[in-house]
């Protein structure tokens, strides 16, 4: 078997009732709850018109420049599955496009992440369907290889594994580990809850920021 060419079988995937108790969550909520350390980059923005997305991880590794195994990733993928794509962030060949984006919307797929660039800009935001992405260009990719599907992939530090939970809105992309969902979850549901009273208080008038004054007196700023 070639190395670096290969399509290996997903073992396992977040469930559905998983999927759908983390989509009403904030994703800024459960990067809180994971250290503040685990990013795909501040370079994969929303291409789409508008939309939350939410799904197991289907991984692909691509070859920079060259989108043969994205074409089958989509075949393989199952519906409510996110593609996530690395593409090394190149941004000199776009990888997906209108048609590709078709596909995937007929086969019910939940959306795409790509470290890479994308095309037909236009046509993506006028949908709904997430695309999340580095760049645009109106280049075309190759179709040679190589490339690995169900791979473990990094972007900027963050590792997504096959099955994995990949959660997305207008601030980014962010991957929970399959092992780690459950734990996350009910860290992220009482941040949420957090935020809402503390909105309410500062909707109301009554937000206590007494906490400001004395954070600063215990690191010895003088003047307050």
């Amino acid at each position: 078997m070639p190395v670096g060419f290969a399509i290996h079988t997903r073992t396992r995937a977040v469930s559905a009732e998983t999927v759908n108790a983390f989509r009403p969550l904030p994703v800024a909520n459960v990067s809180d709850c994971m250290s503040r350390i685990v990013a795909a980059g501040a370079r994969l923005r929303p291409m789409h018109k508008r939309g939350v997305l939410a799904g197991p991880a289907l991984t692909v590794k691509t070859r920079p420049g060259d989108n043969l195994m994205i074409h089958k990733s989509i075949q393989l993928a199952k519906p409510g599955d996110v593609i996530v794509v690395d593409g090394g962030g190149d941004l000199t060949q776009a990888l997906i496009g209108e048609l590709m984006a078709s596909s995937m919307i007929k086969a019910g797929i939940a959306g795409i992440v790509l470290n890479g660039a994308i095309r037909d800009c236009g046509w993506i935001g006028e949908r709904e369907f997430p695309v999340y992405a580095a760049g645009v260009t109106h280049r075309g990719p190759y179709k040679d290889g190589p490339g690995e599907i169900n791979a473990a992939i990094a972007i900027d530090g963050m590792v997504i594994n096959p099955g994995d939970l990949i959660l997305g809105d207008e601030d980014g992309v962010l991957c929970v580990p399959y092992d780690q969902c459950a734990e996350v979850l009910v860290a992220a549901q009482a941040k949420k809850a957090a935020e809402d009273k503390q909105m309410a208080n500062i909707l109301a008038g009554t937000h206590d920021a007494s906490w400001v004054d004395a954070a600063l007196k215990k690191l010895g700023c003088s003047g307050v």
